[in-house]
């Protein structure tokens, strides 16, 4: 069977049932998002070069890197 995607129809598709769905049953009050940011493989590598011979994470590595970009951009204003 060949499943089509309609863009134009916003409608349920009739074979989806939620009869016995319940709302809000995963919503957590105060949760927090975590987006992931997918990096290109070059900048991968070198970041992750960079954070391993400076002995922290890359996640960290990252961050201080982005704070010290939004430092320059605030400091330019």
């Amino acid at each position: 069977m060949s499943h089509v995607i309609d863009d134009t129809n916003d409608e349920m598709p009739a074979e989806i049932d939620f009869s016995g769905a319940q709302r809000g049953k995963f919503f957590r009050e105060g949760a927090v998002l975590r987006v992931p940011v997918y990096l290109d493989a070059e900048v991968r590598s070198y970041l992750a070069a960079r954070a391993d011979a400076k002995g922290v994470p890359v996640d960290r590595l990252v961050n201080d890197l982005l704070r010290k970009d939004i430092e320059l951009i605030e400091a330019a204003r």
